[in-house]
């Protein structure tokens, strides 16, 4: 890890997120999400005959999915430094320069890249977890560590 980072990280008494509690917060975020794109979509759901209509109704929301979870990353991030998921983990991102919640730049790009991680098999995420500082693609883009809250 940067020793800079390091030294300030240790100043401040803030500690890494675990990858556990990373991985938990993901989980609860992407189930969160799926609800509510089931919950908005569930007549169309209920009106499909089998399941190959139901992946192609999926299929054909993938870029309103995407949007949704470009606007949650970005706007829970900015906000609270923390999505649901992070918040129920008791974990937040912070910016490094500042060691503050991300200003709405900084949100906006580690939500889009997050998304591009995603699509690339979610190897930006394992990146992450073979990192010292545990920075995913999307925090190297935006400059973020997720430390315990």
């Amino acid at each position: 890890m940067n020793e800079e980072i390091e030294d300030a990280l240790h100043r401040e008494g803030i500690t890494l997120a675990d990858i556990k509690k990373r991985a938990m917060a993901l989980f609860i975020d992407e189930t969160l999400l799926s609800f509510i794109l089931i919950f908005a979509l569930w007549d169309s759901f209920v009106a499909t005959e089998n399941m190959q209509e139901m992946i192609n109704l999926t299929n054909a929301f993938v870029l309103e999915y995407m949007t949704m979870k470009i606007i949650y990353q970005a706007f829970f991030v900015m906000q609270y430094g923390a999505t649901i998921g992070k918040i129920v983990m008791k974990i937040r991102v912070i910016e490094i320069k500042t060691l503050q919640n991300p200003n709405v730049l900084v949100s906006l790009n580690r939500a889009i890249f997050r998304i591009v991680s995603e699509m690339f098999f979610y190897l930006g995420f394992l990146w992450g977890m073979l990192n010292p500082t545990r920075q995913t693609w999307h925090d190297k883009t935006a400059s973020t560590l997720v430390v315990n809250a």
